[in-house]
């Protein structure tokens, strides 16, 4: 079964009817120069988006016109880039947001809503190999509305390199330059901004990666675990709950990868048609690697009977060692920043919530998916988890320098 490529593109879906949207918004009745269009000749394939237009950009009827565009287009020079020649340039918002006193402010939520169609629509149409999304804003039009494990702040985003597969393109949030202008002692913003903007260059000669076979594949006869002898192994579980010692609760769904092959089951009732799994747990040629370790060790301690032997990696402790960022460990931001897929569980996050989100022994509500059509949606999720495990494992490994041989 493939599961993580899609059938439907993001764009073949767009149903967006520019007057609607723009009575919506009604920023245009206000502007010098309303619905601000693309500018630049793209020449090197680079897509920035910014947040807005400014007085001067209103005036001039295009992006990057004022203090912050100036700012921008010489930094660009120093990394021998064309503001204008060799990128397209967009804001999140076409027309100029002003306040009460007519001064520039930041959009509102409506506003972005109201104009990400058409940069969807731009991109769909440009093609970009690299997309820049300058401040929050940027990343609150491309990103957050795809993304719904906890947005953040700019700081949050800004220095990854994503190859987000929707778009089939590198995005790269960093700050909007305008940030960089009011610091009045930002040397290390702007240290940290020169580094964002090296690195999101060096991509533009990177070919889009091929993940590669990314199928998982659904059993009933847990047999062909025996096959599997050394190397390693990632590892999850779906339960009715996050804590196992509560009466009644237990573990529902199991999926295992070896990188290659990924492997998703409902837990059996019987102890002997389990066997291949525990065996595979106990098996100390077999390295075992999980995202939050401790879980799958509790759950399989108290409920398996089964201890796990050869615990080899944890991905959400490699993570922050690699960086030390807060709200950045979570699988869903990892996978979406390293492997380009913002949301894989939409279908079932809700049925994963307690029902008492105050107890830390509630159940949640996985049993109702049992025997419905959303079923099979659960083990989907539960395999592409432990793929991802491994496929990020591998990945952390290599930039620790960590010899898995060893």
């Amino acid at each position: 079964m493939g599961l993580v490529a899609k059938e439907e593109s993001l764009f073949s879906s767009l149903g967006w009817d520019e007057d609607i949207s723009c009575e919506k918004c009604g920023l245009y009745k206000s502007c010098q120069n309303p619905k601000i269009k693309v500018y630049g000749n793209g020449n090197k394939g680079i897509l920035n988006i910014g947040e807005a237009p400014g007085e001067e950009e209103d005036r001039a009827g295009k992006p990057w016109q004022g203090r912050a565009g100036r700012f921008l287009k010489q930094m660009y020079r120093r990394f021998g880039i064309d503001l204008f020649e060799d990128c397209w340039n967009i804001n999140s918002v076409d027309c100029r947001p002003v306040d009460k006193e007519g001064k520039n402010r930041k959009p509102t939520q409506l506003e972005i809503n109201c104009c990400r169609e058409r940069v969807l629509k731009v991109i769909e149409e440009k093609k970009p190999k690299l997309i820049i999304l300058l401040g929050g804003v940027a990343v609150d039009c491309l990103i957050s509305y795809r993304f719904s494990h906890g947005n953040g702040s700019i700081t949050k985003w800004r220095g990854w390199v994503i190859p987000d597969r929707d778009f089939k393109a590198w995005v790269c949030p960093v700050f909007h330059p305008s940030y960089l202008i009011r610091q009045t002692s930002g040397e290390v913003a702007m240290t940290v901004w020169k580094q964002d903007l090296e690195r999101a260059f060096t991509y533009l000669n990177k070919p889009f990666p091929d993940f590669g076979n990314e199928e998982i594949e659904i059993i009933d006869d847990l047999s062909v675990l025996n096959e599997i002898k050394d190397g390693c192994i990632a590892f999850d579980y779906e339960t009715t709950g996050l804590k196992p010692y509560a009466s009644g609760h237990r573990i529902v769904a199991v999926s295992v990868s070896t990188g290659k092959k990924t492997y998703s089951f409902w837990l059996p009732q019987k102890k002997k048609d389990r066997r291949p799994f525990l065996d595979l747990l106990a098996n100390p040629k077999v390295g075992k690697i999980a995202h939050n370790m401790k879980f799958e060790d509790l759950w399989s301690v108290i409920r398996l009977r089964q201890p796990v032997v050869n615990w080899v990696w944890d991905t959400r402790i490699a993570a922050h060692i690699l960086d030390d960022r807060q709200d950045i460990t979570g699988l869903k931001f990892q996978v979406y920043v390293n492997f380009g897929i913002p949301d894989y569980d939409s279908a079932i996050s809700p049925y994963l919530k307690a029902k008492d989100s105050k107890n830390a022994n509630s159940f949640n509500k996985v049993d109702e998916l049992i025997g419905s059509s959303k079923a099979q949606d659960l083990l989907v999720y539960c395999g592409m988890d432990s793929l991802f495990t491994y496929k990020l494992a591998m990945k952390q490994m290599k930039e620790l320098g960590y010899d898995i041989s060893s």
